[in-house]
């Protein structure tokens, strides 16, 4: 994250916060809602909280938290709740998550599973990192995970294997 820059939220950069409609959602609006998800986390083992904010195409935000489980393979992360939930309403398009945690020191980044559950919605999306005090750094989904496989790379030419007969 060399090269990347840090934004504040109640900074000098207050023109750079507004998504493609400004009238509407701004980042702090998205970041703020995503504090406010982090709130119902369920997470008594780890006891790491996180929140998202999903702002699909039509405007409308998703929420979602990390919901644990004593069996650990069971528990869902923030990213993928609040995508679910805006799948499950009919929505596949989205124009920005942001990501919220109590992390102090550094940004709040998806795990792998959440990387590859963005990218199935499109790679070109952006995704705020932030940290408790409104900072945060804009990546596409691109970004945090190159070299992706999606929905495309399913309907890519393969070489066709006849299977032997006995």
């Amino acid at each position: 994250m060399g090269d990347l820059q840090i934004k504040m939220l109640h900074g000098k950069d207050q023109g750079s916060q507004l998504l493609h409609h400004p009238d509407r959602v701004t980042v702090e609006g998205l970041i703020h809602q995503s504090l406010e998800a982090k709130e119902f986390s369920y997470c008594p083992y780890s006891n790491f909280r996180v929140g998202a904010a999903l702002l699909a195409h039509d405007d409308r935000v998703f929420t979602g938290c990390n919901v644990e489980n004593a069996c650990n393979n069971l528990g869902v992360c923030a990213e993928r709740n609040a995508i679910a939930k805006a799948v499950s309403e009919g929505r596949r398009s989205f124009k920005a998550i942001a990501i919220a945690s109590d992390l102090h020191d550094q940004f709040i980044s998806p795990c792998g599973g959440c990387r590859q559950f963005m990218r199935e919605f499109g790679a070109n999306w952006d995704v705020y990192l932030t940290k408790p005090d409104g900072s945060y750094i804009e990546m596409k989904v691109s970004e945090l995970l190159p070299v992706s496989f999606g929905p495309e790379d399913l309907s890519m030419k393969k070489v066709v294997k006849i299977p032997n007969e006995y």
